[in-house]
């Protein structure tokens, strides 16, 4: 069985509509021993909470679950060159431009290559960005929801 990683974008998704916190439910509870949280997601997560209660809502409901469980992903520092490899072909291959890419496509590159390190897909909405890796680095990802 495949290790997961629910990218940050799902637990918005599920934050905002109801539809898509039943399916992240659904998945979650199917598949908890093979979910791993990513210490990626965490920060953005904890970047994104708007006041101290959502602050607390996202340490004490999904990260420290995960931490308590030993299931945290914190990227490798041959993660962190890879991604920076990933950034260099994607400029050497004229499919980005040299600085033109935001925070958080930095993020997902660190992402895709701790991802790819340990043998886990990703679950995304973000099938652009991680296309785009996918062209300079090969690693398993999906959109939601794997079976």
């Amino acid at each position: 069985m495949s290790r997961y990683v629910i990218d940050t974008n799902l637990y918005v998704a599920a934050d905002r509509d109801l539809a898509w916190a039943e399916e992240l439910e659904r998945f979650s509870t199917v598949y908890l021993p093979f979910i791993h949280f990513h210490a990626v997601v965490a920060q953005e997560l904890l970047a994104g909470a708007i006041d101290r209660r959502r602050e607390k809502l996202v340490e004490d409901s999904l990260i420290q679950p995960f931490e308590r469980r030993g299931r945290v992903l914190t990227p490798s520092f041959a993660a962190w060159k890879a991604a920076g490899r990933i950034l260099s072909q994607l400029v050497q291959r004229k499919l980005m431009s040299p600085g033109g890419f935001k925070r958080s496509f930095l993020n997902d590159c660190v992402l895709a290559a701790s991802c790819r390190e340990v043998g886990a897909t990703l679950v995304t909405l973000d099938r652009d960005d991680f296309g785009i890796i996918g062209e300079v680095m090969r690693f398993e990802f999906t959109e939601p929801w794997p079976e």
